[in-house]
């Protein structure tokens, strides 16, 4: 008896990740709109850090215009820092939580996150983003 309940709360668990998943996905813009982003500065990661071969550790600054969005995507295996220089940004994670990133602020998107992001704001919104790419 006690393993059939165990069974129905593991499922019905299950059940409602997917259906939150589902919903947070189908909301989720899947392309960039009024985003552009500047030409990368990076290191080559070949020569500085065994583990790491083959990346660069890449630094851009990518602006959001008012009512731009930067579309769904994962982090997984591109850790990243960033910081807000102006503007806020509102960050949509895939789990449904929402937060908001005003100027100054820094945050991680470390492996494991999927989020998108959007400029409810009047003004555009910088946002100084520093990543682990694999080119």
């Amino acid at each position: 008896m006690i393993q059939k309940r165990i069974a129905i709360a593991v499922g019905s668990g299950m059940a409602l990740a997917f259906a939150v998943g589902v919903a947070v996905g189908q909301n989720a813009p899947t392309e960039n709109k009024g985003v552009s982003v500047s030409a990368p500065t990076f290191v080559d990661l070949t020569t500085e850090v065994d583990s790491v071969a083959g990346r660069q550790l890449r630094l851009r600054t990518v602006t959001i215009e008012p009512g731009g969005v930067v579309a769904l995507h994962s982090h997984k295996g591109r850790p990243a820092v960033a910081i807000a220089q102006n503007g806020t940004l509102t960050e949509h994670l895939q789990n449904g939580d929402v937060h908001d990133h005003p100027q100054g602020e820094a945050w991680t998107e470390a492996n494991g996150i999927s989020h998108w992001a959007e400029n409810r704001g009047d003004a555009p919104v910088k946002v100084v983003a520093c990543d682990l790419f694999k080119p």
